[in-house]
């Protein structure tokens, strides 16, 4: 639907009629500027073509204006939404140990914390509706992205995430806490935290289980993924087969605090060996029963001053690039040879006699 968010600029259009109308006329200087072709001028004075090509010419310059300072718009059809009204706060872990290459992505080794961003990328563009916050974590936890429907940013945000940014430790406690405060500005039902971590909780001030306990009492559910492989071969001297063992670089991932955690919450624990079972816990993690809300609708909106506006530049240039009507046509006609102004003597330029000494 096209309509005019300010039409009453409209009542501006006889504004230079009535300036010229209303207003008086200017007075006559005392000094004037001769014009040599002002004879030839006047021949084409008040209603010659060209004058009326010029007058309408600034007429549609200035409708054109006018119009674009009207703020022509163009409305699409409704558009319905409907969104989620859960709040999801996604905490990763990005200590130290999050290096460790035990995953494998595309058939090469990667460190955990590029399957973590693969996997939970996904996850994020994949949760139309709902708003998404980030949390990260190691020696301290940092918001890293409020609560918002902007999905982009909050993966955008992941993905430039460092390790050693939050420091080498884990705190998973302060994690928790942080989300809980940030979360219970929500209704209770909307409360949802999911925590990723490859560890135990080795920094912090506040324990897991006592962070466990606020989120139960503030109605936050929290979700538990543990991320590590189960075996892994160290390479030996210089990188070689040789003194090559085997080791559990998992060992030091406290499974019992993470599953007392989502017990204590309502929610569940999850254990990731490979980037598959990753994303397959969030695709599972995705059928959480979202509670909705009302349907809202909106109408795409498309400002058109733009066209208008640039119609009337155009023509403003090509008015001043034209030549003032009759100007040309005189010029010539006075760089004729012995054309003359009317009234005007020529003078002599050649040289003048010499004169002549009367002898006696």
């Amino acid at each position: 639907m096209f309509e005019f968010a300010w039409p009453w600029v409209f009542v501006l259009l006889p504004l230079p009629l009535l300036t010229r109308l209303l207003l008086p006329r200017a007075r006559p200087l005392s000094s004037a500027l001769k014009v040599p072709f002002y004879a030839e001028l006047s021949q084409h004075g008040g209603g010659s073509p060209g004058n009326l090509l010029n007058l309408a010419l600034l007429t549609l310059i200035w409708a054109l204006l006018i119009t674009a300072a009207a703020r022509p718009q163009w409305y699409g059809e409704p558009i319905s939404q409907t969104s989620s009204a859960r709040d999801l706060l996604v905490a990763v872990d990005i200590s130290g140990s999050m290096e460790t290459p035990d995953m494998l992505l595309e058939g090469r080794p990667a460190m955990r914390i590029a399957a973590v961003k693969d996997v939970v990328g996904d996850f994020v563009e994949r949760r139309k509706g709902d708003r998404l916050g980030l949390v990260l974590f190691g020696t301290r936890a940092y918001l890293q992205a409020p609560l918002t429907f902007d999905r982009e940013t909050v993966d955008s945000l992941l993905q430039e995430a460092q390790i050693g940014f939050a420091g080498q430790g884990t705190a998973i406690g302060d994690a928790i806490g942080l989300s809980v405060k940030r979360l219970t500005q929500r209704p209770a039902e909307q409360r949802v935290l999911i925590l990723l971590t490859d560890g135990a909780n080795t920094a912090g001030e506040v324990s897991p289980l006592k962070a466990a306990e606020l989120a139960a009492q503030a109605g936050v559910t929290v979700y538990t993924i543990g991320i590590g492989a189960e075996e892994m071969v160290q390479p030996g001297l210089l990188g070689s087969r040789f003194g090559a063992r085997r080791i559990n670089p998992s060992r030091d991932l406290d499974s019992e605090t993470l599953q007392a955690i989502a017990d204590k919450t309502g929610g569940r624990y999850f254990r990731a060996h490979n980037p598959e079972e990753l994303a397959q816990i969030y695709r599972e993690l995705d059928q959480l029963e979202p509670v909705e809300q009302e349907a809202a609708s909106y109408r795409p909106l498309k400002s058109l001053y733009v066209w208008p506006l640039g119609a009337a530049l155009l023509l403003a240039l090509l008015w001043a690039a034209a030549p003032l009507p009759g100007a040309a046509t005189a010029k010539l006609r006075l760089a004729r040879p012995g054309n003359t102004e009317p009234g005007s003597t020529r003078r002599q330029t050649g040289p003048r006699p010499a004169s002549r000494r009367q002898t006696t």
